[in-house]
């Protein structure tokens, strides 16, 4: 296992450190201290190297992306309606951020800081152990919060990120990454990228697309991937119905051991394994990296941002993103990359 670090630019006048971490087998993975992101999970194939995510080589491209590319989320991801909540008997209002309501930690949330870091490596993990301290002050939320985020690769080619929150008062806690996959062999396009999900409900959306409280059946609908199918397909059936894209909250089967889900390409190359241990994951179709694609929604990437279902503090059958006062909390995520649709 290797483990090397180098300053790779700056924003906001701060130093960015890029941590790169490799296995035996060659596979890498490099974080960011901006935004605790995600910039590369790659592996070698052959005589090639394959890249898994998407991720932009200018450092730049990550301040203040409008996509979170591969970056945290906290300390709530996901929409709050209306901007507020209550807790201990106290209405909190939040930064609205986007129309009435809050997303993804609002605009000091964990994508928009530099993390500091710190590695460790045994003979078998190399790992980068990212710290952050916000208070009240700055995002609104209730509590000084001290979240760490643990990029490991294992050299088996699972990447495992997980997150400890600790907060000295009563606060919101449902971070994630919002990661971006294309494991097609150009990463032109998710059209003959699977997905196969572990549920068969989805969330009711309000027009603003916040939660309404309603969990509904995906079978039979563009929104079943109880088996593995194609983005290509699984949006031809929804443009029947109007729909254009997914921007969707699926409620999945929490497991350390059993996928949420997994990624492939058509062809059989390859795939990825997503582990959870919380019942949301938020499928999201766009492209990142090309403004004029974006527009005309052509797709190269699909986010999956594995997560408590969003909004959970108003809806008591969501799950509980209560993290109490002095007592640490930590979630985990992890990917698992298999070649050739081999276990």
């Amino acid at each position: 296992m290797e483990i090397t670090q180098e300053v790779a630019g700056t924003i906001a006048e701060q130093p960015v450190t890029k941590y790169l971490l490799t296995n035996q087998q060659g596979t890498r993975v490099s974080v960011l201290t901006w935004g605790a992101t995600l910039q590369e999970f790659s592996v070698v194939e052959g005589d090639r190297r394959q890249q898994l995510v998407v991720g932009e080589s200018d450092i730049a491209a990550y301040d203040h992306n409008g996509y979170c590319l591969c970056q945290a989320l906290g300390r709530g991801a996901g929409r709050i309606a209306g901007a507020q909540f209550d807790l201990d008997g106290q209405t909190v209002q939040l930064e609205a951020n986007e129309g009435k309501n809050a997303i993804h930690g609002g605009s000091h949330g964990f994508r928009n800081v530099n993390w500091s870091g710190e590695t460790k490596k045994t003979a078998d993990t190399a790992s980068v152990v990212l710290t952050h301290t916000v208070t009240p002050a700055e995002d609104r939320y209730p509590g000084t919060l001290t979240t760490s985020i643990t990029y490991t690769l294992t050299a088996d080619n699972r990447l495992e990120i997980s997150f400890t929150g600790n907060s000295d008062a009563d606060t919101l806690f449902n971070p994630t990454i919002h990661t971006y996959f294309n494991v097609t062999d150009d990463q032109r396009s998710i059209d003959q990228q699977w997905l196969l999900l572990s549920g068969n409900q989805r969330l009711e959306l309000n027009a603003d697309k916040t939660p309404s409280g309603k969990k509904l059946p995906t079978a039979g609908t563009g929104y079943d991937f109880s088996q593995p199918r194609t983005i290509a397909d699984g949006l031809a059936q929804l443009k029947k119905d109007g729909k254009v894209e997914y921007d969707d909250a699926f409620v999945v089967k929490p497991s350390a051991t059993t996928p949420i889900a997994a990624i492939g390409d058509a062809a059989g190359h390859r795939r990825v394994a997503v582990y959870s241990d919380r019942d949301g994951l938020v499928v999201f179709t766009a492209n990142p990296t090309d403004t004029k694609r974006a527009e005309v929604r052509d797709y190269n990437a699909l986010a999956l941002e594995a997560q408590a279902l969003p909004d959970a503090i108003h809806h008591a059958d969501f799950g509980d993103i209560v993290l109490p006062a002095n007592r640490p909390v930590t979630h985990t995520i992890a990917y698992q990359y298999l070649a050739d649709n081999k276990d």
